[in-house]
């Protein structure tokens, strides 16, 4: 399968069903990963700083055994030496695979055009309306626990910001019911809530994060100020004050919910330390899932294209 991902139904719910299968069996079993990408480049483009992403991305790529090139954004001058699409087809005469975080989702999109081309998938490792490989190690932290998603509840407590879209896409393509508290203004958007319930998915929005919680078996959160949101840090976080995640609104879901977190936390604002560093915190194995869920996209975008553009074998076999 070639093409792209730069949302989580890119793939269909089996693709996904293998993604999550795969990664878990692999994390389970590390001998058992296949150098698949030996020999091949993926390039990792960071027009916004990372740790995660980039960290994980390029461990999936290597333990794949593949060479991860990492460029960061002044290196290639989005829109200014070059325009995203042009450099989408130079490294696609190069890459198996083009990673990129942005700012700005347009910018993927043009990119996953024209790399398209060349039947190179281009992945979306963060922009401003989504965060799909996110959603991925997500999911597969859930079915480590819990197995089959299916009836299982989710209660996500914030913004509605791109960690939010992601993980209601990947939570309807999985059986898993998600319900959204966020403070006016705040709210996931209703293109979003439209979109995974025409996939089938179960999304309610809530106003209070109470309500929300009751009955979860796992309660999410994100940070209040996203980078490249500062100036509006001040108005955010007295909005959001309501919605912190502390043992209080845990207790109300349950001594056995689960607590995640894509990371990084402001202790204190969103989150309190009982939470995060409490016994159903399950936000480093989460962190750690980035590399598997990664791994296993990887091959599920690049299998059975063997020969098909890029450095000697282009989208690859992988």
């Amino acid at each position: 399968m070639t093409g792209r991902f730069l949302e989580v139904d890119d793939l269909d719910a089996a693709a996904v069903g293998r993604v999550l299968d795969r990664a878990v069996a692999w994390k389970a079993d590390p001998e058992s990963v296949e150098p698949v990408l030996a020999g091949r480049g993926v390039a990792a483009l960071f027009e916004k700083p990372s740790a995660r992403t980039r960290t994980s991305f390029e461990m999936a790529v290597w333990t794949l055994g593949g060479h991860p090139i990492t460029l960061r954004g002044e290196e290639v001058g989005f829109g200014k030496r070059e325009t995203p699409a042009d450099i989408a087809r130079t490294l696609a005469s190069y890459c198996a695979v083009i990673g990129a975080r942005v700012f700005d989702h347009a910018v993927l999109e043009s990119m996953a055009d024209a790399a398209a081309e060349q039947r190179v998938p281009v992945v979306n490792l963060l922009s401003d309306a989504s965060h799909p490989c996110q959603a991925l190690a997500d999911l597969m932290t859930l079915v480590e626990h819990f197995g089959s998603l299916d009836g299982r509840r989710l209660a996500y407590v914030g913004d509605g910001n791109n960690v939010a879209v992601s993980l209601v896409i990947g939570a309807a393509l999985t059986g898993l019911e998600v319900v959204v508290a966020s403070p006016p203004g705040y709210e996931l958007d209703p293109d979003t809530v439209e979109r995974a319930r025409n996939l089938g998915g179960t999304v309610e929005l809530l106003p209070e994060a109470d309500e929300a919680v009751r009955g979860a078996d796992a309660v999410y959160t994100d940070v209040w100020t996203s980078m490249g949101q500062e100036e509006e840090a001040e108005t955010r976080r007295v909005a959001f004050e309501p919605y912190r995640v502390d043992g209080r609104l845990m207790a109300l879901a349950g001594d056995k919910t689960l607590f995640l977190h894509c990371l990084p936390a402001h202790r204190g604002e969103e989150v309190t330390d009982e939470v995060i560093d409490g016994p159903t915190s399950v936000v480093w194995q989460q962190a750690g899932n980035r590399m598997h869920a990664a791994r296993a996209l990887l091959v599920e975008l690049t299998a059975g294209e063997a020969g098909a553009g890029g450095a000697g074998a282009g989208g690859g076999d992988a």
